[in-house]
């Protein structure tokens, strides 16, 4: 049984990531009846689009109306990708305080939802806190650190407004796509929060973010479950970190551009994905999809994920600052779709 509480969540994107955070929605409206969705919308194509969608369980934000004094001071500062990470925090303090909401959830924008959010929010309720954060569950922990930004939930109540504050704050004094004196975009912030605030909870169930980096620990079962030392979860929701969708030929075209996938990964989330893409292509753009087809990185993609990942492996500022600056172009933003054409193709993550 479903709780009758409103679950409200709150993601950005532009036009360029409109498909994804429309797959979001749809994967929402499967598994969750009780949910609001707050869309600060990065372009006014973006914008346009989804207000003229009106969809039932979503509010949409122009960016007119949610940049800040704050954010507009320091947004030529940032390439797109640091933009946006910027403005995470904020979407969340946004939305609480125009809605006067009681609670919210940030969310990455490339999630899919394959079971009900309730059992996060039963853990969230149970241990009354004020912060839930989710940890990136990856053997190893990288730059990224030991938490992940994709579901980041705050009370509107003294001690969730006090993080969530500090949170946007810091975004807002340092945001870049490089490790620099324990700070990674918006991600490390977090590893503060225990530290800082009261009420905050790290929450234990491993299914709010079945992710590449984590899908090869797992043995999965039917229903979407999987078992971890001999504990079962239900998958909450997948994280499509690290993918590009094209359509080609009216194909459309998952290609894997930081990790390979495995066979059952490949049955289980990616195929699904790229089936609910096919439903947001059709039903919202009047896109004609045929086939589906995935495809994993080739050699030359494999050694720069390698290469990267070993330099993700040194918190050494020098050395992050040197290779943001070589690389730096990925992160200045992507080509425009055309989807208003009546052509889409996505070349981004």
């Amino acid at each position: 049984m479903q709780s009758s509480k409103t679950y409200n969540f709150c993601t950005l994107f532009d036009s360029y990531y409109l498909p994804k955070g429309l797959v979001l929605y749809d994967s929402l409206c499967k598994v969750c009846d009780n949910f609001h969705l707050y869309v600060v919308a990065f372009d006014d194509d973006c914008y346009k689009k989804l207000v003229a969608l009106n969809l039932p369980k979503m509010t949409v934000i122009s960016l007119q109306e949610f940049e800040s004094e704050e954010l507009l001071a320091v947004k030529p500062t940032r390439n797109k990708a640091e933009y946006c990470w910027t403005c995470s925090s904020s979407t969340v303090l946004y939305a609480i305080q125009r809605f006067n909401l009681d609670h919210g959830v940030y969310l990455d924008a490339d999630l899919l939802f394959f079971s009900s959010p309730q059992v996060i929010f039963e853990e969230i309720e149970k241990a009354n806190a004020s912060v839930a954060i989710t940890k990136h569950f990856m053997l190893n922990k990288d730059l990224a650190g030991e938490f992940c930004v994709h579901f980041v939930y705050f009370k509107n109540d003294a001690d969730g407004r006090k993080a969530l504050q500090w949170w946007r704050d810091s975004c807002i004094d340092w945001c870049f796509a490089r490790y620099e004196n324990g700070k990674y975009g918006d991600q490390r912030y977090l590893e503060s929060f225990a530290a800082k605030f009261k009420n905050v909870l790290v929450i234990k169930n491993r299914g709010a973010g079945v992710a590449p980096w984590n899908m090869r620990q797992y043995k999965y079962l039917n229903n979407y479950e999987f078992v971890h030392k001999d504990k079962t979860y239900p998958v909450v929701f997948f994280h499509y970190h690290g993918t590009r969708i094209n359509v080609e030929n009216n194909n459309l075209v998952l290609k894997a551009i930081t990790y390979d996938i495995p066979k059952v990964a490949k049955d289980l989330f990616f195929m699904p994905f790229l089936v609910s893409y096919k439903s947001v292509c059709e039903t919202y753009f009047g896109i004609k999809v045929n086939n589906l087809i995935i495809k994993n990185r080739k050699w030359h993609e494999k050694l720069y994920s390698f290469t990267k990942r070993i330099i993700k492996s040194l918190n050494v500022s020098r050395v992050h600052r040197a290779y943001y600056f070589l690389v730096k172009k990925r992160y200045e933003g992507y080509e425009q779709n055309t989807i208003y054409q009546g052509e889409y193709a996505q070349k981004g993550s």
